[in-house]
C-alpha cells in the first residue's frame, strides 16, 4: 500500500501547478486585427484563424478597426495584444502608410508581424505577406473579358478603388496586361491607361458608389462592351446601372474576389467572371507561422501567394477557368 506524506502530497500539487504554469506560458499567443468585423472576407479570414489555433494549441486574440480606415483603432489592438503576451499578430492593414510606425514598434520588441490581404507600404515594413496575387488576378480576368468580347473593339470601363492603393492599383493593371494591353507592372500603385479605356472612375469597393460611377460612365460612353470592377460589390452596382439604362445584356462584367454573393452573380450572369481569393487559407497559414515561430524562434519571411482562381459560368477557349459549383464550394461569406 503506497501511502503518501502531507508534504509528499503539497510537492506533488505544487509540481502540478509549476506543470500547467508552465504549458500556460508555453502557448503561443497570436493576434489577428482585421480592417472590420463585418466584411464577410474578415469573418471568413477570422473563421481560419480560429480553426487552425485550436488545432495547434495556440490562443486566439482578435480585433478589428471600428470602420475600414481606423488606423487609430488598430494600433489600439497592436498594443494591446502585445500587452496581452502574442508574439505574432497578423493584420490586414486599413492604412498601408500609417500603420507602419506602430509596426516597426512591435517587431523592435521580437513581435512576428504578417501582412495578411492587404500590404504594407513599403512592404518590408511587415514580416511577411500572406495575400493574393492581385495582379494576377486581374490578368485573369483581363484574358476572359478579351476573349468574350472576340474581335469586337473594346470599350472599357474601370471602376477602380481609389487612386494610390496597391491593391486597387495591382489588378487594374493587371486587367490591362491580361486583355493584352500597355499596363505598368505589378510594384507601380499608379493606375495604367489605355486608349481602350473610355471611362476610368472610383467605387471605393462600394456597392452604391459602383452604381453611381457606372452612371456616370454610361453619360460619357453610352456604347461600353467591357466593365473591370475592383471587387463584386462594385459590379453588382455597376449591373443596376447597366440593367436600368437598358444595356445590361451587351456588356461583359469582370471582378476579383470569389465571395458567395458575387460567386451567385457569375451564376445569374451579372457578372461573366471573377477571380476567387481565400482569406480562410491566408489566416490558416499566418497562425501555423506563428506556432512555428514560439516553438522554433524562426520567423517566415517575404510574400507567400494564398492562391487565385478565375470561376467562370462559360469558359473560354485558351482561358483557364472553373465553374460556378467550383466557386461556391470554396466562396466566402453567407451561401444562403
Amino acid at each position: 500500500m503506497n501511502l503518501k506524506t502531507p508534504l509528499a502530497i503539497a510537492a506533488s500539487a505544487a509540481l502540478l501547478l509549476a506543470t500547467g504554469a508552465a504549458m500556460a506560458q508555453s502557448q503561443p499567443v497570436i493576434g489577428l486585427i482585421t480592417k472590420t468585423e463585418t466584411n464577410p472576407f474578415f469573418v471568413k479570414m477570422k473563421e481560419g484563424a480560429e480553426a487552425e489555433a485550436k488545432a495547434k494549441g495556440a490562443k486566439l486574440l482578435s480585433g478589428a478597426g471600428k470602420t475600414d480606415g481606423d488606423n487609430a483603432g488598430q494600433i489600439a489592438h497592436i498594443e494591446n495584444m502585445i500587452a496581452a503576451g502574442a508574439k505574432t499578430i497578423m493584420i490586414t492593414p486599413s492604412d498601408s502608410k500609417a500603420i507602419v510606425p506602430a509596426i516597426k514598434k512591435a517587431r523592435d520588441k521580437g513581435v512576428m508581424i504578417i501582412a495578411l490581404d492587404s500590404p504594407t507600404d513599403p512592404v518590408d515594413a511587415t514580416d511577411a505577406l500572406f495575400a493574393t496575387d492581385n495582379y494576377q488576378a486581374g490578368v485573369l480576368i483581363g484574358q476572359y473579358a478579351k476573349a468574350a468580347l472576340g474581335a469586337k473593339p473594346a470599350k472599357i470601363v474601370t471602376l477602380d478603388l481609389f487612386p494610390g492603393h496597391p491593391v486597387g492599383a495591382q489588378r487594374h493593371n493587371g486587367f490591362l496586361k491580361g486583355f493584352g494591353l500597355a499596363a505598368p507592372d505589378a510594384k507601380s500603385n499608379e493606375l495604367g491607361k489605355a486608349a481602350e479605356v473610355v471611362c476610368m472612375a472610383d467605387s471605393f469597393g462600394d456597392r452604391a458608389k459602383g452604381q453611381t460611377a457606372m452612371e456616370n460612365c454610361l453619360q460619357k460612353v453610352p456604347d461600353v462592351n467591357i466593365v473591370y470592377t475592383i471587387n463584386e460589390p462594385a459590379a453588382a452596382g455597376a449591373f443596376n446601372a447597366l440593367k436600368k439604362a437598358g444595356k445590361d445584356k451587351g456588356v461583359i462584367i469582370v471582378s476579383v474576389d470569389g465571395g458567395c454573393d458575387g460567386i451567385k452573380d457569375v451564376g445569374a450572369g451579372v457578372i461573366a467572371a471573377t477571380s476567387q481569393q481565400y482569406p480562410l487559407k491566408m489566416a490558416a497559414m499566418g497562425v501555423a507561422a506563428g506556432v512555428e515561430y514560439a516553438k522554433t524562434g524562426k520567423k517566415v519571411a517575404g510574400y507567400t501567394d494564398t492562391g487565385v482562381t478565375l470561376i467562370a459560368a462559360k469558359p473560354m477557349p485558351g482561358v483557364d477557368s472553373k465553374d460556378v459549383k467550383t466557386g461556391t464550394d470554396l466562396c466566402w461569406g453567407a451561401k444562403k
